[in-house]
């Protein structure tokens, strides 16, 4: 078997022409038939494609006014709670002088109070002491008187002592 390659290695117009008159027969009928479908996908494809960019725009901007409505938010906070400590120490320090004047007020009502106890007391004392001073004076008096007089005597000496003394010199 004798093969010859340049029979199949020839490029013939004729063979050309052919191939070009096949390929527009192709393509004509592929536009009659299929054009239409093929238009319809690439039209979907790019509407479908607009619409993801549309999108990804769309949620840029959310992300952009959600992130400034976030740094908002942020920078309300922190004003808030630097309001919150500032009030908190302002009603700490006002809690602070009300407990301050109470604590004083209170202290002065305890000081007062001692004053008037030891101002009691001492006017009891006193009293007990001129108690003391006259039934050691009629004691005194009634050892000395009574081997001198006799009781209504006694008495007398001591009513008479007391009115000459008097109540004003035993109220210091």
């Amino acid at each position: 078997m004798d093969i010859n390659i340049s029979n199949y290695l020839r490029i013939d117009l004729v063979d050309v022409i052919l191939v070009c008159i096949s390929t527009l027969i192709l393509c004509l009928v592929a536009k009659h038939f299929f054009w239409d479908v093929i238009l319809d996908y690439f039209k979907k494809r790019h509407d479908m494609i607009a619409a993801d960019i549309q999108a990804g725009e769309d949620a840029k901007i959310a992300g952009e006014t959600y992130k400034a409505r976030y740094e908002e938010q942020m920078a309300s906070a922190k004003s808030e709670a630097h309001e919150i400590v500032e009030t908190a120490v302002k009603h700490a320090g006002e809690e602070k002088k009300e407990i301050v004047a109470k604590a004083k007020q209170e202290a002065e009502h305890i000081k007062a109070k001692a004053h008037q106890d030891m101002e009691r007391e001492k006017v009891q004392a006193q009293s007990e002491m001129k108690q003391a001073v006259v039934d050691v004076a009629f004691e005194a008096a009634k050892q000395i008187v009574k081997k001198e007089i006799d009781e209504d005597k006694q008495k007398s000496y001591v009513d008479d002592f007391i009115e000459h003394v008097g109540e004003d010199k035993w109220q210091d």
